[in-house]
């Protein structure tokens, strides 16, 4: 139960800075669909931010923070603060020359890297060249972005949440502003978004290294790739490199044939993943954020028990959340893609076409935050081998499932094979866990998805109601109007699975109610010191 509160508690706070967060990443979306649509400069951005986005999960969000926060965690309880920001430092000045030269390599074989990535832009003039020139400039955000990983890394394990998870705020900011500031200087104007992706990333390192001081850090210029510790964090990252990447690379192989469809093809998926990922981050990527130091700090104390109770509570918070946003997604996609992007050069056809893309997306929600999840579990124990070697599993089933479904699905095919992927590596990677560490009590936990799933079907059968007592005509209805209609459309679903949740006796609802209760009578709760 203490786990679970941990979880519960911190997981609310995340989320609530995450949430912040996503709403500028929403109005980030806009700003790109208003001012490029779904065009040319647009397929080219997404395919160049695919470069480094992809070596941003490799070698800091994804792989970078595995390996690092559990060795760090068992620096911090074992030998103190003082040694703890030492490995720190000699990580970072590490991590800074090793990327360093990453970056300069990329930059160079970066037209080479596009007709890997991209082939079919060849067949449109300029459109390679253009894709290859926005990638080199946005090379050197893997650097900031990989800073700021470590800082996010060592204040998660200090028990701060609330800052880390406001750190994108400043991403995305950054590239709202580069849109309207920067981009009209420039020709073609998309390249001012991608100075604004260096920007935003620089920003999201700095606002949390406040914090950090206040902790105590500071910085040393000091560097042994022969420290103990250091080495064992490269040692953990090599495999994790792809182990925990390997969402980001069906989407990297997505990119590719996507590039061979249809004009708009990889915009429709790129805004529609980003709608997919709001709910994502905001529930799934906020318990798994949360879960990773708990989950660390048990399994330095060797209490395997703990490790997978907490897990337990993880996936069935992971559940109870990312279930309904996932009914809620297929129901509503229409309405709530024209609504955000439905502006300037976005047009009516490319709604239908996004929320096609987003219905496929929706069903691997659940995978893409549960998998997340089970794969701290290993990383908790230090174990990044394992992951990877079921990431080629879901890899390969992706690739698969690409090749057989982009004939005859388009790109819809595509978002429909990530998601089977996810569910793929989901099953695999916890009948795993189970079989080294011990279970979790599946049959509880499906007693409780069960339940999830009943309580989410009522809400989607009580939105389908309202949708045909109040039908919308998007190409017909105002702005306001249908912001209208999905404002009160998302207060009947919350009402309407609260409801139906509190009718089942679902455990987790009264839970999570009293933990709010409880944060709030605590004086020294906040959002920036969970």
């Amino acid at each position: 139960m203490e786990s679970k509160s941990k979880v519960a508690r911190s997981s609310f706070v995340v989320g609530s800075a995450t949430l912040a967060s996503r709403l500028f990443g929403l109005i980030r979306e806009q700003t790109f669909a208003y001012l490029f649509g779904a065009g040319t400069a647009t397929d080219a951005f997404i395919a160049a931010f695919r470069l480094p986005n992809l070596l941003r999960d490799l070698f800091a969000e994804g792989a970078l923070s595995a390996a690092f926060v559990p060795v760090f965690t068992d620096h911090l309880l074992n030998k103190g603060k003082r040694e703890a920001f030492r490995l720190a430092n000699l990580v970072i000045n590490g991590i800074a020359l090793i990327l360093a030269l990453i970056i300069a390599i990329a930059i160079l074989l970066t037209p080479y890297l596009v007709r890997l990535i991209a082939p079919g832009f060849s067949r449109v003039p300029g459109k390679a060249e253009l894709t290859a020139l926005l990638a080199q400039i946005m090379f050197p955000f893997l650097l900031f972005i990989s800073l700021a990983a470590i800082s996010m890394g060592m204040l998660n394990t200090l028990r701060y949440f609330g800052i880390p998870a406001l750190a994108p705020v400043f991403l995305n900011l950054g590239m709202i502003l580069a849109g309207f500031f920067i981009s009209p200087y420039f020709s073609p104007p998309i390249i001012g978004m991608a100075i604004g992706v260096l920007l935003g990333g620089l920003g999201q390192w700095l606002c949390q290294l406040p914090t950090l001081f206040k902790e105590g850090y500071r910085y040393q210029p000091i560097i042994s790739f022969q420290d103990p510790g250091f080495r064992k964090i490269l040692i953990l990252m090599t495999p994790a490199v792809l182990g925990l990447a390997s969402t980001q690379i069906n989407i990297f192989v997505n990119t590719i044939i996507a590039s061979l469809l249809p004009e708009g093809s990889p915009s429709y998926l790129n805004y529609s993943f980003r709608l997919m990922h709001f709910p994502l981050g905001v529930f799934g990527i906020a318990v798994a954020t949360v879960t990773l130091p708990i989950v660390s700090a048990y399994a330095t104390k060797k209490d395997v028990t703990n490790v997978l109770a907490t897990c337990r509570s993880s996936l069935e918070l992971v559940a109870f959340l990312t279930l309904p946003s996932t009914l809620f997604l297929i129901i509503v996609r229409q309405p709530l893609i024209s609504v955000l992007y439905e502006h300037g050069r976005f047009t009516y056809e490319d709604t239908i076409a996004t929320s096609q893309a987003l219905l496929f997306y929706a069903f691997g929600l659940f995978f893409f935050a549960a998998t997340r999840v089970v794969a701290q579990v290993f990383y908790s124990f230090q174990d990044t081998k394992t992951p990877v070697k079921i990431s080629f599993v879901a890899i390969a089933t992706n690739i698969f499932l690409n090749l057989i479904l982009m004939k005859p699905m388009s790109f819809r095919g595509l978002a429909l094979a990530t998601s089977l992927s996810a569910m793929v590596n989901f099953i695999v990677l916890s009948f795993v866990m189970t079989k080294k560490y011990g279970s979790i009590n599946w049959s509880v936990w499906l007693k409780s998805v069960i339940k999830i799933l009943i309580a989410s079907g009522i809400m989607g059968a009580v939105l389908i109601l309202v949708g045909l007592i109040w039908p919308l005509n998007l190409g017909q209805t105002s702005l306001r109007s249908k912001i209208i209609y999905l404002a009160s459309i998302l207060a009947i679903s919350a009402l309407s699975y609260a409801f139906a949740c509190s009718l089942l006796k679902i455990k987790e609802l009264g839970f999570l109610w009293s933990v709010l209760k409880k944060s709030k009578k605590k004086e020294n709760l906040s959002i920036f010191s969970l």
